[in-house]
């Protein structure tokens, strides 16, 4: 079995999305504004490209669709209208119409099918936002086979090497950074988030061939981070030990 000259750790490094500084996240006053863009940072609440927010409320961060977003704030216009005094009050929604209870309280009185979207959108509410997950996993390279019953390999194929995995992107490019933590720049490289069953938004799985250099006793020197290239989210920093020599 080989080593490396800090010996090697089998466990692996797993982190969610953290929150970015209150300086990039939306407040619900600012919502009207930040709503209508398509892309841009909104911190944890950015919704995916092609959502917005359903504002049934200034407060209803809600990813949908523009069409759900406009049926939406065409019936808090006319919710006067539909209401009605009855058995559940003066709120009581007149005839064809219930509540559409896109959250707890609202009254504002909707067609059935409306508020079955919105208890739709509701359930789907965290695949449609771009939380940038990002995790850590390991692989080794098998040895080659030369086809002619014999194989090649070479003195650090049992090391094992950082794969970066991530969802809840956009689709399209995602920029991979691996960071020493004085912040110099150990390895780069981009990868191409799509769909996949399992994962929500656009996921990915990036093999670097960075040997994995983290062992008991080491604390991790340096970090890797995701960035989503359409919205311009970060991921959280993962902590990892790289720069080790190799035998």
């Amino acid at each position: 079995m080989k080593r490396t000259l800090l010996g090697l750790a089998a466990t692996v490094i797993a982190a969610a999305a953290a929150a970015v500084p209150a300086t990039l996240m939306a407040t619900p006053a600012s919502a009207t504004t930040a709503s209508a863009a398509t892309t841009g940072d909104f911190g944890p609440d950015t919704c995916l490209q092609g959502y917005v927010w359903r504002e049934a409320r200034p407060s209803d961060l809600v990813c949908v669709t523009p069409a759900t977003r406009t049926q939406t704030a065409a019936d808090n216009s006319v919710k006067a209208s539909r209401w009605t005094s009855g058995p559940f009050g003066p709120h009581t929604c007149v005839n064809g119409y219930v509540w559409r209870e896109a959250f707890v309280g609202d009254d504002v009185c909707v067609l059935p099918w409306v508020r079955s979207q919105a208890l739709a959108d509701n359930a789907k509410a965290a695949d449609r936002k771009v939380l940038a997950r990002l995790w850590i996993t390991r692989y080794t390279v098998p040895p080659h086979d030369n086809g002619d019953g014999t194989s090649t390999s070479t003195s650090v194929d049992d090391i094992p090497r950082l794969k970066l995995n991530g969802d809840h992107y956009n689709f399209g490019q995602v920029k991979l950074y691996i960071r020493y933590t004085t912040g110099r720049l150990y390895w780069s490289g981009s990868v191409n988030a799509s769909a996949h069953a399992g994962y929500a938004g656009g996921s990915f799985g990036k093999k670097t061939d960075v040997f994995d250099c983290a062992a008991p006793g080491r604390p991790a020197n340096g970090y890797a981070q995701a960035y989503d290239i359409l919205s311009g989210r970060w991921s959280a920093r993962v902590p990892v030990r790289v720069g080790c020599a190799v035998l």
